[in-house]
């Protein structure tokens, strides 16, 4: 979040450094949880890629001081106006109905921090510490991370004496990482979908059964290759578009839900998920737990003509019930792996767009940013712009 960027015409740019975060990217996952509600239930989690911090920052704020913000906030805020006119207006009301919205407007206004909270931001870049925050500068591939983890949610972990499988104590597992993009869509998505994969694999280190996962995603040509193995380790797959990312962008989140690997599978950063054969092994396993059809009705769907098209996969009988497509189509489906995840848009449909631009108040205010950045990629290439005399060079005299 550069004072130089050129998101200074966005509006979530600016709305950021109104409310004091250090990336217009909160609002991302604030958004998300707004619609999945993820942190319900959850006091440990593990924020991967998490330079600058705006997760995390968004983490501290919800967990460990208990703000409320999106939906819940408003809800808040519509109670207290709707008490306030209430008194205007003087409308008559019981005193036992009184006692009660007083009652509960001060429970709105108290903050409620959650007990127990652990929270372990992991990235190669440097971070600025925030409170509560448990920083680590590390490498998400490298199988030394995760000891290192769990050590640092649990101060008394031993590798020697405590097995890996049975210390997964985390409930929520966030990435927002994305390389360094070129401008080669294809190069730029295997990247990412690599980095995601090493996001995935130390995620299945540490979450417990039950646990969610959401990170970042391109969308290409073969992600729904990428949405059928996650399907294997989640009970619930969804990719999300946040109303803060711009529609003009490739990006999204893939959120899943209910962790719950097939029976066997230990997850480890030394073999990773799809070295060799196990990966089609831990499919079939999946597919043979899903339910059976009876085979009169897979005959009879395969005998008869079939008139539905492309754009009408399904169609219903004349009792109006809706019917699956031919046998062929489900075998053919099963047979390339493929499987295509529901899309939601997260956030306020009437609220901000991130790709339009919107008048600014002639009496505004330039804020800085809340967080330079700490080590940005380009710091190399501007101190040697500056040891050449600028960008054209020292000049020289005639």
């Amino acid at each position: 979040m550069g004072k130089s960027s050129k998101d200074k015409r966005d509006a979530y740019y600016r709305l950021a450094k109104e409310q004091g975060w250090r990336a217009r990217s909160a609002f991302k996952l604030l958004q998300l949880d707004e619609e999945f509600d993820l942190f319900n239930g959850v006091t440990r989690v593990v924020d991967l890629c998490a330079a600058p911090g705006s997760w995390s920052q968004v983490l501290s704020r919800v967990l460990i001081k208990g703000e409320k913000f999106g939906r819940s906030a408003w809800e808040d805020q519509e109670g207290k106006l709707r008490q306030q006119l209430l008194k205007v207006f003087g409308q008559e009301i019981s005193a036992e109905e009184k006692e009660a919205i007083d009652k509960k407007a001060r429970e709105k206004d108290i903050l409620r921090p959650r007990k127990d909270v652990k929270i372990v931001a992991i990235d190669l870049q440097p971070m600025s510490p925030l409170e509560g925050i448990i920083t680590l500068r590390a490498d998400i591939t490298h199988p030394a991370t995760v000891p290192l983890l769990l050590r640092a949610l649990d101060p008394t972990y031993d590798p020697e004496t405590h097995s890996q499988q049975a210390s997964q104590p985390v409930d929520l597992v966030i990435s927002d990482g994305a390389p360094d993009v070129t401008g080669l869509h294809d190069l730029d998505i295997y990247v990412q979908s690599q980095l995601l994969f090493a996001a995935l694999n130390l995620a299945m280190c540490v979450l417990k059964p039950g646990g969610k996962f959401v990170a970042k995603i391109f969308r290409g040509r073969n992600v729904d290759l990428l949405f059928a193995q996650l399907k294997i380790f989640f009970e619930r797959v969804i990719v999300a578009k946040p109303r803060s990312s711009r529609a003009s962008s490739v990006e999204a989140f893939i959120v899943c839900l209910n962790f719950s690997p097939p029976e066997g599978f230990k997850a480890s950063l030394d073999e990773p998920m799809g070295i060799g054969d196990r990966l089609s092994q831990m499919a079939k396993m999946k597919a043979q737990q899903q339910p059976i059809v009876a085979p009169t009705v897979l005959q009879d769907l395969a005998t008869e003509t079939w008139s539905a098209s492309p754009a009408k996969p399904f169609r219903a009988d004349k009792n109006g019930i809706i019917q699956l497509p031919p046998i062929e189509n489900i075998d053919r489906a099963a047979k390339d792996g493929r499987w295509v995840a529901p899309f939601l848009a997260c956030g306020d449909l009437s609220g901000f767009d991130a790709d339009a631009s919107y008048h600014l108040p002639k009496d505004r205010i330039t804020l800085d940013p809340v967080q330079p950045p700490t080590a940005p990629p380009y710091k190399r290439a501007l101190e040697m712009r500056k040891a050449a005399g600028g960008a054209y060079g020292k000049t020289t005299s005639k």
